[in-house]
């Protein structure tokens, strides 16, 4: 069984027992997170798209950790005017695992 969750402005298809580096959330590590916005069930054989939500439907998780990915450079400039910009950028992420499907 899987469906499509929504949450931090993207959409992720997730499985059971599947981890994944979701938008970071303020919950604490080893807390639950449920997830309500749920586009899309399916097992197989059948699917229930949601218009736009399925109703009733719901995904819990685990809080794993709460880290920051690797850091990107970011560099700009503007060629013959000497103008260069370096900066960097972590991007803050919460690591869960999911534990149960509802429908």
């Amino acid at each position: 069984m899987y469906a499509v969750v929504k949450t931090g402005g993207k959409q992720y298809r997730v499985q059971k027992g599947e981890e994944l580096n979701i938008e970071r959330l303020p919950e604490e590590v080893g807390g639950e997170v449920i997830f309500s916005e749920v586009l899309l069930i399916g097992n197989g054989e059948s699917t229930t798209v949601g218009r736009p939500m399925v109703e009733g439907a719901s995904v819990k998780a685990k809080v794993i950790r709460q880290d920051r990915e690797r850091k990107i450079i970011v560099f700009k400039h503007m060629r013959r005017a000497g103008v260069r910009k370096k900066r960097g950028h972590r991007q803050s992420y919460t690591r869960v695992r999911i534990t149960e499907i509802t429908t």
